[in-house]
């Protein structure tokens, strides 16, 4: 009896993929009306992030957040609850001619720093990381801080974010 096998198309073309959407994981930390930030620099001067980055290959996104925290806070922190999920297309906002041609999904969780745990410049930071900083959120919206629209969430000294998915916001 003679088989004959049809050679099938992949459904993805080979590495690299013209075009890819990254995925990430990053921590809200909330202490006594403050924030925990990633505090960085660029030719226009400090602005703050959310701690975390991006998820690698066969990586979980619990996994990514321990990884990413450790590095940038000296911190593995554990994920809470998911608080939020936002995508950054990188075109349509601030750092466009930077990140044109950058898309990223964030998986954002709630955590909470380990009892008597300080948080500081990990020995891994990001390349343009200068240090760690606790925003206050009262003042959250006097700095230059991203993503730009939990300014438009706080709530009694803490973040209230609704609803679950943001869509494409900076």
């Amino acid at each position: 009896m003679r088989i004959n096998v049809v050679p099938q198309t992949p459904l993805m073309p080979p590495p690299p993929y013209p075009q890819t959407v990254r995925t990430a994981a990053r921590a809200v930390v909330v202490r006594d009306g403050r924030l925990l930030a990633i505090a960085m620099r660029d030719n226009e001067g400090e602005f703050f992030i959310l701690p975390g980055g991006g998820q690698r290959h066969g990586e979980t996104l619990a996994e990514t957040l321990r990884r990413e925290t450790g590095e940038e806070i000296g911190i593995a922190l554990e994920p809470g609850p998911l608080l939020y999920v936002r995508e950054y297309i990188g075109k349509n906002h601030t750092f466009a001619t930077e990140h044109k041609n950058f898309h990223q999904v964030e998986v954002v969780f709630r955590c909470v720093l380990p009892a008597g745990a300080e948080p500081k410049a990990g020995a891994q930071r990001d390349r343009r990381q200068v240090g760690v900083a606790w925003l206050e959120l009262a003042k959250l919206g006097d700095c230059r801080f991203f993503p730009a629209f939990l300014k438009k969430c706080v709530r009694d000294g803490d973040l209230a974010v609704e609803p679950l998915y943001w869509g494409d916001l900076n």
